[in-house]
């Protein structure tokens, strides 16, 4: 069988590749850039299709199936970069490769801390050698209630991480989970959104849920609270956050994923003008911290994705059950 990869980094993940190319005995071909329409003959030959986050459109499905393609993988939990109705079109089953909870959880818990902490002023200080105190007065989590919306692998692993600073904790989901309710009191979203004082974001982007975070429900929350995403940037209305932040409704936020990345994050844009405005004002607030969609990268991380994805495509291959199967 063979598979091409897209995006194949050369630093961290071409070793594993090559490793398990041969371990799986799996032929590949592997591509540095993201999948285009340019580049789209690579898949000639090829039963499935390795990808991260990438926007995959219709044309480039239509070009992967023209070319043979059955199987499409996503080096990451979501799959919301995927035009999932194209796929089944094209008859391409799509699969993902959850990583595990922690490295996200661990970031996420170190973004609050950050936020509430005024981290982001103290770092710019200290690198000017202005060694003051006005102005970074932060506070105490013990203080503080944290609010959890969604409560699968990783917000789960944020709530018992988070249990060990004795802060109150309230969660909002579809589907409650016994084990959070040791930690955490499940309440209406209304609720979580007007008694927070940090809100922590770990569902995945559905239309039901874009935008979730909106000048509608910001309103509603605490002034000076807290927002931190590591999930998916559409949770938030970019627009409704920088004004909050302006206003001071918002007293800080720690991002890690913000809304139109694609095609900014993983590249050296360093003496480009980006085409992303909303991004350029939320850096520049001393009370941001916004990072580049790599709160799940971590050495475990890396191996268990590269592994799992041609894991996929082998099951798939082969007919058998494939637990990384999604659409």
């Amino acid at each position: 069988m063979k598979v091409t990869v897209y995006n194949c980094r050369e630093f961290d993940e071409k070793e594993l590749f090559l490793r398990y190319e041969k371990e799986l005995g799996i032929e590949l071909v592997l591509c540095a850039d993201a999948p285009t329409l340019e580049n789209a003959h690579l898949t000639k030959g090829s039963e499935c299709v390795d990808i991260i986050t990438s926007k995959i459109t219709r044309e480039l499905l239509e070009a992967f199936h023209n070319n043979g393609v059955k199987y499409l993988t996503t080096r990451t939990i979501g799959y919301d970069h995927i035009d999932l109705e194209a796929a089944k079109e094209f008859g391409i089953k799509v699969g993902n490769a959850p990583y595990g909870p922690n490295g996200v959880a661990d970031y996420t818990v170190m973004l609050i801390l950050m936020s509430i902490r005024k981290m982001k002023r103290i770092m710019e200080r200290t690198n000017i050698q202005d060694y003051t105190l006005a102005g970074i007065q932060g506070r105490e989590l013990k203080d503080l209630t944290v609010g959890v919306i969604g409560t699968g692998r990783i917000g789960r692993t944020v709530i018992q991480d988070l249990s060990g600073f004795g802060c109150k904790m309230i969660a909002y989901d579809l589907y409650e989970q016994e084990e959070v309710k040791q930690y955490a009191e499940y309440v209406p979203l209304a609720q979580l959104f007007a008694q927070a004082d940090v809100i922590t974001l770990h569902t995945p982007l559905t239309e039901q849920n874009y935008h979730i975070i909106d000048a509608k429900s910001i309103a509603t929350m605490k002034d000076g609270v807290v927002i931190v995403n590591t999930a998916r940037g559409a949770l938030i209305d970019s627009e409704a956050l920088i004004s909050a932040i302006e206003s001071g409704k918002i007293g800080a936020a720690g991002l890690d994923v913000v809304e139109n990345e694609f095609g900014l994050y993983y590249y050296d844009h360093k003496s480009d003008i980006l085409n992303n405005r909303e991004l350029a004002i939320l850096r520049g607030f001393p009370n941001v911290t916004v990072s580049h969609h790599m709160a799940f990268y971590t050495d475990n991380c890396v191996e268990t994705v590269v592994r799992d994805s041609l894991l996929s495509c082998k099951l798939f291959v082969e007919g058998q059950e494939n637990p990384w199967e999604v659409a």
